[in-house]
Order: C-alpha cells, then sequence, then structure tokens
C-alpha cells in the first residue's frame, strides 16, 4: 500500500510510525510512503489510486462542500487533535506572552490550515493578527533558512525544526500553538469508501491503534529511535524533545475516531479565519473507523 503525507514531521508520528514501527509490515502489508507532489493533493491521490490511505486535514472536505460537491474521500480515523505548531523566537522569554508578537517580523507557515490555525491561537490569545508583521518565507525548509540567517524575529513550525533551532541555539521554543488554540481536528486520514470496508483496511485499523499506542505511550527516546531514520536532517535529541511535547500536549489521543468535539473546533477555526461560508455537518466529512 502506498501512504500519501501532505506534511511529513515528528506531528504525523502515529501514521510515520505503522510502518516504522513494523505494525503494517506485521499486518502482511508491503509498504511505501511520500509526501504528495507538487500539482497533486491528497484527494487527487487518493481517488486516483495513486495512494490507499493519505493524511489530510478536514479542511479537505469543507474545500469540496463549499464548491458544492460531495466529500468522495472521507475522514475516518484521526491523526491529531490539536494544533503542533510552535512560536520560536531569538531570545529566550520565560515571561512569553503572545503579545510580544504585535509588531514583530514573524515568519508564518502561510499553508491554508497552517495559517488559520495560526491566527485563531492569536485571537484566542488576546492579539489582533493584523498588528503582527506577518512574512512568507516559503515552505517550512525555505521558512527554516530565512530565520537561521536572520529573517523575522519569530517563527512559526512543526516540530522537530523548532526543538532543532533551540539545540543548534539559533532559536528558542517560546510558546505550543495547540495550548493556544485548544481541542481540533488538525488532520486525519482519509481513504475511499469503497475500500474502508474491505478487510485490508480493518487490517490497517489494526496496526494504526498500536503505532498510536505506542507514541503516546512510550518514552520519547524510545519512540525516536524508531522514527528518526525518516528525519535525517535532525538530531535524534531534537527528535525526542519534539516528541516529548506532543505527548504533553495530548494530540495522540488513544482514541482514534475524529469527535464531534474535535471536529467543531476544526469549524471553529475555518469559519474564524472566512474560509467557510457555513458549518459543515459532521456526517458529510466523517465516517467511523474500520473494525
Amino acid at each position: 500500500m502506498h501512504i500519501a503525507f501532505s506534511r511529513f514531521s515528528v506531528f504525523y508520528s502515529p501514521l510515520i510510525a505503522t510502518f516504522a514501527g513494523g505494525f503494517l509490515q506485521d499486518e502482511g502489508f508491503t509498504v511505501s510512503h511520500a509526501p504528495v507532489p507538487a500539482g497533486k493533493t491528497a484527494v487527487s491521490m487518493v481517488l486516483s489510486g495513486e495512494a490507499t490511505v493519505a493524511q489530510a486535514a478536514v479542511s479537505a472536505g469543507f474545500s469540496a462542500l463549499e464548491k458544492g460537491a460531495a466529500v468522495d474521500t472521507p475522514h475516518f480515523a484521526q491523526v491529531n487533535e490539536a494544533d503542533g505548531f510552535f512560536v520560536v523566537g531569538r531570545e529566550p522569554d520565560k515571561d512569553f506572552t503572545w503579545a510580544r508578537l504585535a509588531g514583530r517580523r514573524v515568519l508564518v507557515d502561510h499553508g491554508g490550515q497552517p495559517k488559520a490555525m495560526f491566527q485563531y491561537a492569536c485571537h484566542r490569545m488576546g492579539l489582533d493578527y493584523g498588528a503582527i508583521d506577518a512574512m512568507d518565507a516559503g515552505d517550512p525548509v525555505e521558512m527554516v533558512a530565512a530565520f537561521r540567517v536572520g529573517e523575522g524575529d519569530f517563527i512559526h513550525l512543526q516540530g522537530p525544526a523548532p526543538q532543532q533551532l533551540q539545540e543548534d541555539g539559533v532559536g528558542h521554543v517560546l510558546a505550543c500553538c495547540g495550548v493556544a488554540s485548544k481541542l481540533s481536528a488538525f488532520s486525519s486520514l482519509i481513504a475511499r469508501p469503497d475500500w474502508l470496508v474491505t478487510d485490508e483496511a480493518s487490517a490497517f485499523m489494526r496496526a494504526y491503534r498500536e503505532a498510536r499506542t505506542l507514541v503516546s505511550d512510550a518514552p520519547e527516546d524510545d519512540v525516536a529511535s524508531i522514527i528518526a531514520p525518516y528525519f535525517p536532517d535532525f538530531t535524534r535529541s531534537a527528535i525526542a524533545v519534539a516528541i516529548n511535547a506532543y505527548q504533553a500536549l495530548g494530540c495522540w489521543t488513544p482514541h482514534v475516531e475524529i469527535t464531534k468535539a474535535a471536529y467543531e473546533g476544526a469549524l471553529d477555526v475555518f469559519q474564524h479565519a472566512g474560509l467557510i461560508s457555513t458549518r459543515h455537518a459532521y456526517e458529510k466529512v466523517v465516517v467511523a473507523p474500520p473494525v
């Protein structure tokens, strides 16, 4: 089976661990994986059969509904139940508040959902996003490169990039956006409905449940040793620190279902950003996981 990733970071360890930890292989799968290539989407890859399962945001479902179309690739299991981005500054600040960002240059991830989530986190923390000098430095790799050469006062990234910047003495992790923005169905898994009723889908879910338990409960160093080979540009210690932060955040909950409460949280984010015209019904986007 091929697994497509909309993004590939430690934040998605529950899915990465399905093959990194050998759980899918134990179920008889031969696994390949890759980020979604330019010019394609997670949805298009699943519909075309290029990917069996893909990691995507529930906003992929919102996009279809906003166009008057049905959701052809339902979201059947959650990956993360909170925002996994961090705010990194150039200096340590044990008394950091979000008000510190006002009037400062912030390298913000301008992807649709990451930006919407960051705007919502600012809102929740009493900060007008318009008061920030929000800079678009490109994709996450380009953002990190820009920050390393002095661009921006703060940067907004998923782990383990923030933890690596801190380890390298370039920046300091000051805040976790997931703490600020509250419960939200940040990322989930999609597949075709006809596949979701197969024995193969049931076998996938057995592996996925085991992988979630591992990344949620095992010591961060143990999890890091399993997934580190997939992150050759980062030290194992930075990866472990990122894993510990996500375990503390609680985004890798033991349950695999996309709860209505988390879904409503995602609607709050996208409604605040003006990216949806109505609060789309849970049942139009989400289905129960295979058993």
